[in-house]
C-alpha cells in the first residue's frame, strides 16, 4: 500500500438462477450484432442483469446504442459500464467514453441492478435497427397450471437475497477499503454502494489490523466498531442506535453484504506501518494464528469477515523496518494461518512486486506458501515517486520496462514473470492497480526522466493525489509503459486512467491471471470509473 499508513464484479461471471421451464437469457439480434440480457441474480424484490453486446460482423463497431422497454413492475436502479438514461419505462444505454470499440468477434458487457423480479426487456433495438426474434415472454409468466390458493407453496420464497458467489475460475476484482477514510476523506461503506462499485467487486480488503507484538489486534476501535452512523451515512438508510451490539464500519460492511450477497470481505493485517510485528509472529506462527483467528472470528463480527489477508512489507527484507527471519518465515506464517482458519476461509497475501535480480521477491519463498493461499497480490505500484525528491520522474506503476526506466525489474510484468518462473500459478496472481497518482514539482521536462525539486502538493499527503482529483486538475499528456503521465505547470504526475487500465486488464487476461486488485476505493470517482474499467476489461 502507500508509503504511510496508506501503503501497503463480480468480474463478469454469470451465476445461473434456475426456475423450471423459465429462460434466464434473452438474446436480440440486429444483423450480425447481438445483445444478450442475462439474469445474474434474482431475489424477488430486486435483481441483477448482465447485458452483453457481441460483434459478429467482419468490421469493428466504434459505438453502440441500445434502446429497450422494461415491463411494468421493473425499473433500473443503478447501472455500470454504460451510460443509461430513461423516460418512463423506456431505457437508452450507450457506450462509456472510456470504452473502446468492439473488434470483430469480440464482446463488451455492462450491467444493471433493477427493482422487482427480473423480466426480459421488450422492443429492443441496437444502433437504431429493430431487434430480430420478436419479443420473448417475460420470465415471470406463471405456468399454465397454478396450484389452488389454499395450497401452500412447496418451497417458501426467500425473505432475503439468496447467497451467491462467482463460479470457480471467475476473475476476481478486489478493492481495499481504508479504515481511516471515514475521517478527513469522509468515505464510508455507503459510498461503495452508491458508486456502483459493490456490484462490480468480488472481494473487499479491510485495511488494516495491527500486528504489534506478533499478535493480531484492532487497528482503530472507533472506526472499526464504535462509530455511530446516522441514517444519511448508513448504507441502508437506517441509523445506529445507542444500544446495538455492533456499530462502525464493521456493521456497515455487514449491511453491504446483505445487500450484495456475492461480496466477500477479508480483514487485512499489517501494511507499511504495521508490518514490524510480523517478525515476532514468525518466531511463533501458531500463537500468531491463534490470536488472528480469535479476533477475526470474534462473535460480534464473525459474519462480516470471510478470511484474513497478510500484508507483510517485507519478509526477510526491508520496508519501514527490516526483517531477517529468513526465506521460510512467510510460508511458515501462512501455513499456521491456514491450519487455524481451515480450508473454507480465505487466506490471501499482498506482497512485494520487486522483480529485480536479487530483489525482494527473491528474498522469500512465496511459491512455497502458495498451496495454502487463495491468491497472491504483488503490489505493482509505488515503484517510483517523490520519495526520491529530485527524480528522475517516472511512472509509479509501469506495466512493462521502457528505455530510461530508473531501476530494472521495477515494473508489473517483471514481477509477474518472476513469480510465475518460481512456480506460482498464474491464476493465483492478481494484478495491482493504484487509484491515485504520484507526483513531483519543479519539473520542466514533459517526458519521463526529468529532474525535480520535491513532491508535488497533494490533498492529504505531498506527492500523492487521488485519480478523481487528478483527472480534472492535471489531465494526462502522454502514456508510457502501459500507464499515463501528466505535466501541468511545474508539476508532473503519473497515474492510471480507464484507458490504461483497460490495457492492463488485457495483459492480465493474456497472462491467465486470476483478476486484479486496487488501492483503494476512495480514490475513484463517485460513479466508479476506474473499477468499471477493471471489471469491463477483465470481461
Amino acid at each position: 500500500m502507500k508509503r504511510s499508513l496508506r501503503r501497503a464484479l463480480w468480474a463478469g461471471a454469470v451465476v445461473a438462477v434456475t426456475v423450471a421451464a423459465v429462460p434466464v437469457t434473452t438474446a436480440f439480434g440486429a444483423g450480425t450484432v447481438t445483445t444478450t440480457f442475462t439474469r445474474a441474480q434474482d431475489w424477488g424484490t430486486g435483481h441483477e442483469t448482465r447485458v452483453t453486446v457481441t460483434n459478429g460482423s467482419s468490421a469493428a463497431i466504434s459505438t453502440w446504442r441500445i434502446e429497450f422497454d422494461l415491463p411494468s413492475g421493473t425499473t433500473i436502479s443503478s447501472a455500470w459500464d454504460a451510460d443509461v438514461t430513461s423516460s418512463g419505462n423506456h431505457y437508452v444505454a450507450v457506450k462509456k467514453s472510456w470504452a473502446g470499440g468492439i473488434a470483430p468477434g469480440a464482446s463488451f458487457s455492462w450491467g444493471y441492478n433493477g427493482t422487482g423480479a427480473y423480466k426480459a426487456p421488450l422492443n429492443c433495438t441496437i444502433n437504431g435497427a429493430a431487434c430480430g426474434g420478436g419479443t420473448p415472454p417475460p420470465t415471470t409468466t406463471p405456468p399454465t397450471t397454478t396450484p389452488p390458493t389454499t395450497t401452500p407453496p412447496t418451497t417458501p420464497p426467500p425473505t432475503t437475497p439468496p447467497p451467491t458467489t462467482p463460479p470457480p475460475g471467475g476473475k476476481k476484482v478486489v478493492g481495499y477499503f481504508a479504515e481511516w477514510g471515514v475521517y478527513n476523506r469522509g468515505y464510508h461503506v455507503k459510498n461503495i454502494q452508491t458508486s456502483g462499485s459493490a456490484a462490480k467487486l468480488t472481494h473487499i480488503l479491510y485495511a488494516f489490523g495491527n500486528t504489534t507484538g506478533g499478535r493480531c489486534s484492532i487497528g482503530d476501535t472507533y472506526a472499526d466498531y464504535e462509530k455511530a452512523y446516522t441514517a444519511a451515512e448508513s448504507v441502508d438508510g437506517v441509523a445506529d442506535t445507542w444500544d446495538q451490539p455492533l456499530r462502525g464500519s464493521f456493521n456497515q460492511l455487514r449491511k453491504l453484504k446483505q445487500m450484495n450477497p456475492h461480496l466477500k470481505v477479508i480483514w487485512s493485517f499489517g501494511g507499511w506501518t504495521w508490518s514490524g510485528g510480523f517478525t515476532q509472529a514468525a518466531q511463533n506462527p501458531a500463537a500468531f494464528a491463534e490470536s488472528c483467528y480469535n479476533l477475526v472470528e470474534d462473535p460480534r463480527w464473525a459474519d462480516v469477515f470471510d478470511g484474513i489477508d497478510v500484508d507483510w512489507e517485507y519478509p526477510n527484507a526491508c520496508g519501514l523496518t527490516c526483517d531477517t527471519s529468513g526465506p521460510n518465515a512467510f510460508k511458515n506464517v501462512i501455513s499456521a494461518l491456514r491450519s487455524k482458519f481451515g480450508s473454507n476461509a480465505l487466506v490471501t497475501a499482498a506482497i512485494t512486486a520487486d522483480g529485480s535480480n536479487g530483489g525482494k521477491i527473491d528474498a522469500t519463498d512465496y511459491a512455497g506458501a502458495i498451496g495454502n493461499l487463495n491468491w497472491l497480490m504483488p503490489m505493482t505500484y509505488d515503484y517510483f515517486g517523490a520519495f526520491a525528491a529530485q527524480g528522475p520522474t517516472a511512472p509509479h506503476s509501469p506495466l512493462t520496462s521502457y528505455t530510461g526506466i530508473p531501476q530494472q525489474g521495477f515494473n508489473s510484468d517483471a514481477a509477474i514473470q518472476k513469480l510465475k518462473s518460481k512456480g506460482v500459478p498464474a491464476n493465483k496472481l492478481l494484478l495491482g492497480i493504484g487509484f491515485y497518482g504520484r507526483g513531483w514539482t519543479g519539473v520542466t521536462q514533459a517526458a519521463p526522466g526529468g529532474s525535480a525539486t520535491g513532491a508535488a502538493p497533494g490533498t492529504y499527503e505531498a506527492g500523492i493525489e487521488d485519480y478523481k482529483v487528478l483527472k480534472n486538475t492535471c489531465p494526462t499528456t502522454g502514456t508510457i509503459a502501459g500507464t499515463a503521465y501528466a505535466k501541468c505547470g511545474s508539476n508532473w504526475w503519473s497515474y492510471d486512467t480507464p484507458s490504461t487500465i483497460n490495457g492492463k486488464m488485457t495483459y492480465a487476461n493474456n497472462q491467465g491471471l486470476g483478476g486484479a486488485f486496487f488501492w483503494e476505493l476512495s480514490g475513484d470517482t463517485s460513479n466508479g470509473e476506474l473499477i468499471g474499467a477493471i471489471k469491463g476489461g477483465l470481461g
